[in-house]
């Protein structure tokens, strides 16, 4: 009897509560790592991009990959990606928290130890992460259930994100009562439990549906000759690597952005009616620093604009195709990143608008991303015969570690460039150089992406024949 590939409800919020897990640890990344660094824990700029470029970049070319191929070749009674999510869930939430405390070393000290920890985090993720993400191309074979099961994930994403980026940064003042460093390790010890919680969900709840015929048998050298001559994989590759470069970049500038660059005066009484209604209904956090709260509002605009996006995604993507669809949105959105360029410090109506209108295109690309790699999954099997999985996930994380890890260095060695200093009042040129790293830098890896996209071949008639002829064949 064939096994029915929709899925219920409950297992698409199962699914998606691991991505929410891993978000907190991937958006305080994306967010922190750099301001963390140079800020809180005291390394120059140069040290802190010398750590998140090299640590990064050895972990996306060998962590992943092994990860990937351990994972494809992995036979237990649970499958062979949900084990790994139960594996890895309590040791991740550890190591988060662990890298964003403040032990009272040396200088030489705490460089050995964010080294350590660092490298061990992106480890425990690839580990957590990359079968998660796999686990998505065998849960269904069903295009219409894995573009809703997208839609369920990336929602989950965005209520992580939401959490870091608008909440996160005040709730660490709050906690620490002004010490970031004591705040921090109090916010990240309650996101380690919450996560680990979360991931066990997710194991809990998912079933793996696509099993490989038995009589499959394939050799690493195989996998890699099947991903080489892979074209639309190819592209993703590329595509996902540049995306998560301006992802990191403008993300890991903004907190610079807000507390250097926005006029202060002008940001406090833009905000002021938006405070006061949030005091009245008990967030009090928000009144107590005009910048943190500015900058948590900020990025609440955007994330709840993509949240619409989001909601929008599914059904443009199955009208029109996930190509197009995802070429036009990501083009529009980047219209509303370089703008900044134009804003000066006072500009904040335009700031906040044009991230708002950023946020609602980018959105609609966001659950497109992970079912475009899973499609090259699916393509892979039919023009193979072969399905390797986690090998074709385990690319896309190296991509998506070397844009976090390239993104996040350029965010530390382009302040540094600038003349950045912590603590100290900016000088022109360095308010110059955090202007252009929200807007123009981060603008050029998302126009390559579009460019790459019109070469990707796996259009909207091209997905159904897939889904047709391996049904067939499964």
């Amino acid at each position: 009897m064939e096994q029915s590939q929709i899925l219920s409800v409950k297992e698409k919020i199962g699914y998606s509560l691991g991505d929410l897990a891993a978000n907190l640890v991937f958006q305080t990344l994306i967010t922190y790592l750099a301001y963390f660094y140079t800020d809180i824990y005291g390394l120059s700029s140069e040290d802190s991009s010398y750590i998140i470029l090299t640590v990064g970049l050895i972990s996306a070319f060998t962590f992943n990959p092994i990860i990937g191929a351990i994972a494809d070749r992995t036979n237990s009674k649970w499958g062979k990606f949900r084990p790994w999510i139960l594996w890895t869930s309590i040791p991740l939430g550890i190591v988060a928290l662990l890298a964003f405390s403040t032990p009272d070393f040396s200088y030489k000290g705490k460089f050995i130890y964010a080294i350590v920890t660092y490298s061990a985090l992106l480890f425990l993720y690839a580990a957590n992460n990359l079968p998660y993400a796999a686990l998505s191309g065998v849960i269904t074979g069903d295009m219409k259930e894995r573009n809703s099961m997208s839609s369920y994930r990336f929602v989950a994403v965005m209520v992580a994100q939401f959490f870091v980026q608008v909440f996160m940064y005040p709730i660490i003042l709050k906690a620490g009562g002004g010490d970031k460093a004591l705040g921090i390790e109090t916010v990240m010890t309650y996101l380690a439990i919450i996560g680990t919680i979360m991931l066990l969900i997710t194991f809990f709840t998912t079933k793996e549906r696509i099993i490989p015929k038995p009589e499959q048998k394939s050799s690493l050298k195989q996998d890699i000759n099947d991903l080489s001559s892979n074209i639309p994989w190819l592209i993703m590759l590329s595509v996902t690597t540049l995306l998560f470069i301006t992802l990191s970049m403008k993300g890991g500038a903004y907190v610079y952005y807000f507390e250097n660059y926005v006029n202060e005066q002008a940001l406090s009484n833009f905000i002021a009616p938006i405070i006061s209604f949030l005091s009245l209904i008990g967030l009090n956090f928000f009144a107590e620093d005009p910048v943190s709260a500015g900058f948590g509002l900020f990025n609440a605009g955007g994330i709840i604009t993509m949240i619409i996006g989001i909601s929008f995604s599914k059904g443009l993507a199955d009208r029109f195709g996930k190509r197009d669809i995802f070429m036009s949105a990501l083009f529009i959105s980047t219209l509303f990143i370089s703008i900044f360029y134009f804003f000066d410090p006072h500009n904040l109506f335009f700031m906040f608008f044009s991230q708002i209108l950023h946020g609602f295109f980018y959105g609609i690309t966001i659950p497109l991303l992970w079912a475009m790699i899973a499609d090259v999954a699916d393509y892979s099997e039919w023009k193979n015969n072969r399905r390797a999985t986690a090998i074709i996930f385990s690319a896309m994380m190296v991509g998506l570690k070397g844009g976090l890890s390239i993104g996040g260095a350029l965010v530390a060695s382009i302040l540094g460039y600038y003349g950045y200093e912590a603590g100290v009042e900016q000088v022109s040129n360095t308010l110059y150089g955090i202007k252009m790293l929200i807007s123009i830098f981060p603008s050029v890896p998302f126009i390559f992406c579009v460019l790459l996209l019109f070469f990707y071949e796996i259009d909207k008639n091209m997905e159904s024949q897939i889904e047709i002829d391996l049904k067939n064949k499964r």
